[in-house]
């Protein structure tokens, strides 16, 4: 047995004095998810079962509609399958739709959805990464709701909508000022969403969250990495919890060693963490989607 010196019994005996118990870890981080075990499934844990999510072969074909006298282009996924299918609206960010983004979207309808997408960029022959906002493209995403709920191979008369970085903020606005909420959506998820509006101070993007946020009534699910930047961390975690204090139905998953982009980061950049990420918060989005539209 090692005999304890005089400096190491002092420098234990100063731990517990301090009320750190040695056996603690130096860090806790706690999660939302956590907190509420939001995760655990004991069928898995006790028994070994695992769940098998529904498989569907997708097609993906350019289709436009009208919002007023502009013809607003987007992409139309739906399993191969012939049938009626619960329908989600999906909202790009800064990025568009390319080749990153589109099969993200396609993995969403893999999971026995109808998918509408509108492609604001293309529809203006703008290119991506637009640093101002433009607010036409809100009043096209709630246009796009009426139109996918004209659909006759849809179940119901509500869709989700899915989104994420800015097409969050898109359809937040779609929701609230364009009043979609009130009778023509179910359920909003956002992946990392950018909850303030774009060209908003930047004492605005790190302080506050966007000022809809406080009239968005239905249930919401949010997705972000814990590498996640600041100014997007902070408006999240303080809007869930405003949402949660005025009794919305939300829940904000937090992805420990992920940032932003985890649902379509590139072969030559995405790592195991990524992809576990992606896999889960796909499954959740669809067991959401399900759970509020049927």
């Amino acid at each position: 047995m090692r005999k304890l010196t005089l400096f190491s019994i002092l420098c234990f005996s100063s731990l517990i004095f301090a009320g750190v118990h040695p056996s603690k870890p130096w860090v806790e981080i706690n999660y939302p998810q956590d907190k509420e075990k939001r995760w655990w499934d004991d069928a898995w844990w006790k028994e070994g079962r695992l769940s098998v999510p529904q498989n569907y072969q997708v097609s993906m074909q350019g289709v436009t509609y009208m919002d007023g006298d502009v013809e607003v282009e987007a992409y139309l996924f739906k399993p191969t399958k012939p049938g009626k299918y619960l329908p989600i609206l999906f909202q790009h960010g800064r990025r568009g739709l390319d080749s990153w983004t589109l099969p993200r979207i396609k993995r969403l309808a893999a999971r026995g959805f109808i998918v509408l997408a509108p492609n604001m960029f293309g529809t203006y022959l703008k290119p991506p990464f637009p640093n101002k906002h433009t607010p036409a493209y809100d009043h096209h995403v709630a246009k796009g709701i009426d139109i996918l709920l004209e659909r006759d191979d849809i179940i119901g008369n509500k869709v989700c909508t899915v989104a994420h970085t800015r097409g969050g903020y898109m359809t937040l606005k779609a929701l609230v000022t364009h009043k979609k909420q009130e009778d023509k959506v179910a359920c909003y998820v956002g992946y990392y969403p950018h909850w303030q509006d774009p060209d908003g101070s930047e004492v605005e993007q790190v302080y506050q969250y966007a000022p809809e946020i406080d009239k968005l009534k239905v249930p919401t699910l949010v997705f972000i990495g814990e590498y996640e930047q600041y100014q997007r961390l902070r408006p999240i975690f303080l809007a869930t919890k405003v949402l949660k204090e005025k009794g919305v139905d939300v829940e904000l998953i937090v992805y420990p060693g992920v940032g932003r982009g985890f649902d379509f980061r590139p072969e030559h950049v995405r790592t195991f963490a990524d992809d576990l990420a992606a896999k889960d918060a796909n499954q959740r989005t669809a067991d959401f989607v399900r759970k509020h539209l049927q």
